[in-house]
This record gives C-alpha cells, structure tokens and sequence, in this order.
C-alpha cells in the first residue's frame, strides 16, 4: 500500500466509469480480511466516484439521465 498503487486504483476507477461500468462492478472486496482489498475497493471505488462527478461538473443533465 503505497502512493503508487493508490493513483493506479484511482484510475482503474476513473477507467471503469468510462468504460461504463457500473459503481459494484469493483474487483475488490471491501469486506474481505485482506487489507489489500479493502485498499483496492476504497480508492477503485473513489476513482469510479470521480470520474462520475466530473462528469455531472461539466453536463447537468448527466445526472438526470443516470437517475432514470
């Protein structure tokens, strides 16, 4: 668990959400006893999150649709 790794499960997030991915499809598991999972599913997990509110930033309808 390092610097590193986290800006890479931030943008294996940012890349899931424009893939299309949707927020549970994340390869980690936040409930796992392994502290390298929880590593992974919190910052994929925050990446993913990312990527979905500067998209909504820059188109306000973004948001509608997503919830519909």
């Amino acid at each position: 668990m390092n610097r590193q790794r986290y800006l890479v499960l931030l943008k294996e997030g940012k890349a899931a959400f424009a893939a299309g991915d949707p927020s549970d499809a994340c390869p980690y598991d936040q409930y796992s006893a392994d502290q390298e999972q929880q590593f992974g599913a919190r910052y994929w997990t925050q990446g993913w999150g990312a990527a979905r509110t500067a998209t909504e930033a820059k188109d306000p309808q973004a948001e509608a649709s997503a919830g519909q």
